[in-house]
């Protein structure tokens, strides 16, 4: 009888740490998803962020740290916050554009235009 205690004891002992593992991993997984795009910077020496003297659009335009067109970085120059809104391009729940909100999308793809041909 003791014997059989002691192995439903460790079963519910089990079960309750598989439960909570996969509860701890699937926060993790949120919380993962719920992030920014981690800052890069490639191995050409590209910089985190675009000159002002970049035009918009371009390869240059980009937002190493945000991953998005430096032009159209709220994060980075709050001022382009108000022509989001006045568009309804808004999420106020994360502060973002939605069109540039990965946490309400999640499959959201932005991509860096492609260099020109002949530029260094």
């Amino acid at each position: 009888m003791k014997q059989k205690l002691i192995l439903l004891a460790a079963a519910i002992l089990a079960t309750g740490v598989v439960a909570c593992r996969e509860q701890i991993e699937s926060k993790v997984s949120n919380s993962e998803a719920s992030k920014p795009a981690e800052s890069t910077t490639a191995a050409d020496g590209d910089t985190q962020h675009a000159g002002a003297e970049v035009k918009p659009g371009t390869y240059e335009d980009w937002c190493g740290e945000h991953q998005v067109p430096e032009s159209m970085c709220t994060r980075c120059n709050p001022s382009l916050i108000a022509a989001f809104k006045a568009t309804n391009d808004w999420c106020d729940e994360h502060g973002l554009p939605e069109s540039q909100c990965r946490i309400c999308n999640p499959g959201l793809k932005i991509e860096r235009p492609p260099k020109e041909e002949g530029a260094k």
